[in-house]
């Protein structure tokens, strides 16, 4: 195998690796009987058919296909050894070259280990603020759950804000219909605020089959930059009104809940729980301020590009797994912030790298006072995640896997590295 290293800027680097012919022949045999597995081939069994006769069904260009993906993964990894490399996520591979008879030519671009000197971290100064709960904040909880058990009830009359309507709606622009513009049957509670300013307002008074066509601006910060500011005409039909009957807040309401015996207990529970939510962001706050002052007083290269996109890419992703939870979608959530991914991006981009710098303070630290997890402390938590998925095989062969193992060790030494600074901290 060939190997050609060239360095870029911002930390990242260009490999332009050559796989000989008699390197891919161990992984043009496996990627042929793994095809052959999917095939009739007279005289044998399912892939236990040879290499030509697959090269003749098939053609020897789909083979090379078939084999490509497990070939970058085993060259790549080796090329990286080889040279020494300090690499950092994952590579962006393109296939140079990929013909019947010739050798294998691929680039990877990757990250490379920025470097960076540690400032002072045995003396840091943090302060953990104490953690307080106001009586409005249990108050607001308890509303929000009023809120949830409310009943929708349908009335014969015109609607008025905190009702819930459901309604059919165009909008136009210049008279021509924009990108979806156009809803039927749409839910919305008027005063919550999920359209653009004056929709809900002109939804009230209107009753049952209701017509009116309406003009309004788009702000100027509208997320969709086409219609930042323009003028659109709304044709709206009211389809329906429901009142929303909050439910009384006593020992009844408690019990509807499941495992509570009156209202009282309900209260504390609640008292507890967010109790437990600010210390926890406290907690996080104080971590935060430790990293700071560290990031501060130490100095990094420049951060690589691939880096900061792939860490990007897992914030919208943890984004939109947080918003999923809430039984939301990803795209209603940024129509209602008015920003598109891009926006969020250019947003998240110092927080991003705030992360990266974090995550190299914390790998150098660990290196430097010899932090780390042992192979019990791991198989401990894998025995742990087992027994809490003991009726899942699925996720049981996962928690095997060395990926798995080797993720829940930097885990648990990030952690144990959290903690080795707390105790530093004055």
């Amino acid at each position: 195998m060939k190997v050609d290293v060239k360095k870029l800027p911002q930390s990242e680097a260009e490999l332009t690796i050559e796989v000989s012919n008699y390197e891919l022949k161990p992984f043009l045999t496996n990627a042929a009987a793994r095809m052959s597995k999917g095939m009739k081939i007279s005289g044998f069994r399912p892939g236990k058919a040879p290499y030509d006769l697959v090269k003749k069904q098939v053609g020897e260009a789909q083979i090379y296909q078939e084999a490509v993906e497990d070939i970058v993964k085993k060259t790549f990894p080796k090329a990286v050894l080889d040279h020494n490399l300090k690499t950092l996520g994952q590579p962006k591979i393109e296939i140079e070259k990929l013909a019947p008879g010739n050798p294998l030519v691929y680039k990877a671009k990757v990250a490379l280990l920025p470097d960076i000197t540690l400032g002072d971290y045995k003396n840091v100064k943090a302060k953990k603020e104490e953690v307080k709960l106001e009586k409005k904040e249990i108050d607001e909880a308890l509303k929000k759950l009023q809120q949830m058990r409310g009943q929708e009830i349908s009335v014969d009359r015109s609607a008025k804000k905190g009702d819930k309507v459901e309604v059919n709606f165009d909008v136009f622009v210049d008279k021509v219909p924009i990108e979806g513009g156009s809803s039927k049957k749409h839910p919305l509670v008027i005063g919550q605020g999920s359209f653009i300013p004056g929709f809900e307002e002109n939804l009230i008074g209107l009753t049952k089959n209701k017509v009116k066509e309406f003009k309004l601006k788009f702000p100027k910060d509208y997320h969709k930059k086409d219609l930042a500011g323009k003028e659109a005409e709304f044709k709206v039909k009211m389809l329906a009104v429901y009142k929303i009957e909050l439910p009384e807040l006593n020992d009844e309401f408690a019990k509807t809940l499941g495992k509570f015996k009156n209202f009282a207990q309900l209260q504390k529970n609640i008292e507890e729980n967010l109790k437990k939510e600010k210390k926890l962001r406290e907690e996080r706050k104080f971590e935060s301020k430790i990293f700071k002052d560290i990031i501060k007083n130490s100095k990094f290269a420049e951060i690589p590009e691939l880096l900061i996109n792939s860490e990007l890419d897992k914030m919208l992703k943890e984004m939109e797994q947080n918003i999923a939870r809430q039984g939301l979608k990803f795209d209603d959530y940024l129509k209602s912030i008015k920003k598109s991914q891009e926006d969020l991006k250019k947003e998240l981009r110092p927080q991003a790298k705030q992360r990266i710098k974090t995550a190299l303070v914390m790998q150098h630290i660990a290196q430097k006072e010899n932090i780390e997890a042992s192979d019990k402390e791991v198989e401990e938590e894998v025995k742990k995640a087992k027994k809490q998925y003991q009726d899942n095989q699925e996720i049981i062969k996962q928690l095997d896997s060395p990926q798995y193992k080797m993720y829940l060790k930097n885990f648990l030494t990030s952690k144990k590295t959290m903690k080795f600074l707390k105790s530093l901290v004055k």
